[in-house]
């Protein structure tokens, strides 16, 4: 072979050798583009080791036994915790013995029974005056140190309500009090009939209590009977277990012979008892009937038809217009108020008065009214 053939051959083969190199040069760089603009969601280096950091992380977050029942979901934290609002009065409390023992029951016996979810807060309303206020932020955290849900207090001043109340319930006091005027201190037990208007709208529901209450259940099971309200109800109530309104109502049931008004249950229409309420504020503000029989001519109307003067605020007003209206009302059963009170038994209604009394089913809630003893069970 000439040295000329084999110089041929031998660059030949070189030049084949180079060709194959340059296409795998080639498809390398071909290959690294794709990997930057044609990848899997578009990542870079940069963000692809950063997830790997933040897996890695969670590993080690594991192996250090961190509170994984803690949800860390941005929606969770951010969602707003559920609020149940409840009202009582709280004036002149620093003043009676006989008051701070009711209240340490009602309060102590609601830590017992209370139950709520984690993201629910109960939220307790006092209509205090400024003593009273002070005895409360001292007793509260001591009679509910055993409470397992979380709670929040807020005290409202009673001269600051009265003086919202009093234009709106002024007309009707001097149906409804105890006094033969229309006193301005007297606003203070109308609150309920016009909370609507005076707590802000954001607050949607409210149960007004009694400070003389021992409860027996979960106060949050209270709340569910909202969801039972029916269509044109705007307060949930219990009625009278005892025959006040049969005497009230003397006058009207005289001239009236067959008419149900006062008469006991279960056909009878024995009126209301304001120690536990709710209150739907949303509904109470969208009724064009109930906020019509607000205004001052129609109470007055209502009062001269039954010849109706009472004495217990608040509790009378939502009595008589329940005779006109009583799809109002959303009736609770009578173990949500087991009222307690036998005064009317011993004055004159001895013969009825067990038809008013009897409360079928268990007892949620205990009403010791008029100062009567509630069980110790």
């Amino acid at each position: 072979m000439s040295i000329l053939r084999l110089f041929s051959i031998t660059m030949g083969r070189i030049s084949t050798f180079k060709s194959y190199q340059i296409l795998l040069l080639l498809a390398a760089a071909l290959a690294v583009m794709a990997f930057y603009y044609f990848g899997s969601e578009k990542q870079n280096f940069s963000s692809t080791t950063k997830r790997l950091k933040q897996t890695q992380g969670s590993h080690n977050s594991n192996r250090n036994d961190a509170d994984l029942s803690v949800d860390t979901r941005p929606e969770r934290q951010e969602r707003e915790r559920q609020q149940y609002h409840a009202l009582m009065m709280f004036t002149k409390v620093d003043k009676s013995r006989t008051l701070q023992d009711k209240f340490e029951v009602a309060m102590r016996s609601m830590a017992k029974h209370g139950r709520f979810l984690e993201d629910e807060n109960l939220v307790l309303h006092f209509v205090s005056d400024r003593a009273s206020k002070e005895l409360g932020m001292t007793r509260i955290p001591e009679l509910l140190r055993e409470a397992t849900f979380q709670y929040e207090v807020v005290f409202h001043d009673v001269g600051d309500l009265t003086q919202k109340l009093f234009p709106i319930v002024e007309a009707m006091q001097k149906h409804f009090s105890a006094g033969s005027g229309a006193y301005y201190s007297d606003s203070i037990f109308f609150l309920s009939v016009a909370m609507h208007r005076i707590m802000p709208p954001e607050m949607t529901q409210i149960v007004q209590l009694d400070l003389d209450l021992k409860y027996k259940r979960n106060i949050r099971d209270l709340f569910q009977e909202f969801r039972h309200f029916p269509s044109d109800a705007v307060i949930g109530i219990v009625r009278e277990m005892q025959p006040v309104y049969r005497h009230t109502f003397w006058q009207y049931r005289k001239e009236n012979p067959k008419s149900r008004v006062g008469d006991p249950p279960p056909d009878g229409l024995p009126g209301f008892n304001s120690g536990v309420m709710l209150l739907d504020l949303e509904a109470m503000r969208h009724s064009a009937l109930y906020n019509q029989l607000l205004e001052p001519e129609r109470v007055a109307r209502l009062a001269e038809q039954y010849h109706f003067h009472g004495h217990l605020g608040d509790q009378d007003f939502f009595t008589m217009i329940g005779m006109e209206h009583p799809e109002l009302f959303h009736q609770l059963s009578c173990g949500w108020n087991r009222q307690l009170c036998t005064w009317w038994r011993e004055h004159g209604y001895g013969d009825v008065f067990q038809l008013y009394y009897h409360c079928d089913g268990p007892v949620y809630i205990y009403h010791g009214n008029c100062n009567t003893p509630i069980p110790d069970n």
